[in-house]
């Protein structure tokens, strides 16, 4: 199989850091190396990751958009394409908890939902997500019905529509697999 290095050490893909950062705040690349001192061609090298900027260069890219360098690197995308998440161990607390099944910031977002939660907050995602019950039973109501779901059975919704869940069974399981809230997956539908 090869030499898997560690996530830790892999070195990390910036440039889509700093590219959502400039179209978060609506700046052209030009206006971002107006701010900066950097040329428009060096900033695509960066946004397009075919040039790795230095400690200098990101903190002006970071002072031009408002941030920190440490902010960007925080967001950016690990190099690898590969990234295990490993299980945690034995919950020591029955209590309900969320974890993330994926690591970063990408087009894809897993969560994995162990317990109960709040039952009456309502969620409405802008993109369209997956849930599968890995163990356990849920029910969710979405768009005014009741939806019974047991282990192994998945519930698609489209963007846009409201739902609430419970879990029906302790120690249930729920996988939640969705389209990132920042990729721009579905127009705005009208209420």
């Amino acid at each position: 199989m090869g030499d898997h290095k560690d996530l830790k050490e892999q070195p990390l893909r910036v440039g889509a850091a700093v590219r959502r950062r400039r179209r978060a705040l609506e700046l052209t690349l030009a206006v971002v190396a107006e701010r900066s001192g950097l040329s428009v061609p060096f900033l695509s090298q960066i946004e397009n990751d075919r040039a790795r900027p230095s400690s200098t260069s990101l903190e002006k890219v970071a002072d031009a958009l408002r941030t920190t360098a440490v902010e960007l690197l925080a967001a950016a995308d690990p190099a690898c394409s590969v990234d295990v998440v490993r299980a945690e161990g034995p919950e020591a607390t029955p209590e309900p908890r969320a974890r993330s099944l994926v690591r970063g910031h990408h087009q894809m977002h897993a969560s994995e939902f162990t317990g109960d939660h709040d039952a009456g907050r309502e969620f409405q995602y802008r993109n369209d997500q997956l849930m599968y019950v890995a163990d356990g039973a849920v029910e969710i109501e979405a768009e005014g019905r009741a939806y019974r779901l047991g282990r192994g059975d998945t519930l698609y919704l489209t963007g846009g529509v409201r739902h609430r869940w419970r879990a029906t069974v302790a120690d249930t399981r729920l996988i939640v697999v969705a389209v990132a809230e920042h990729v721009e997956a579905v127009q705005d539908r009208p209420r």
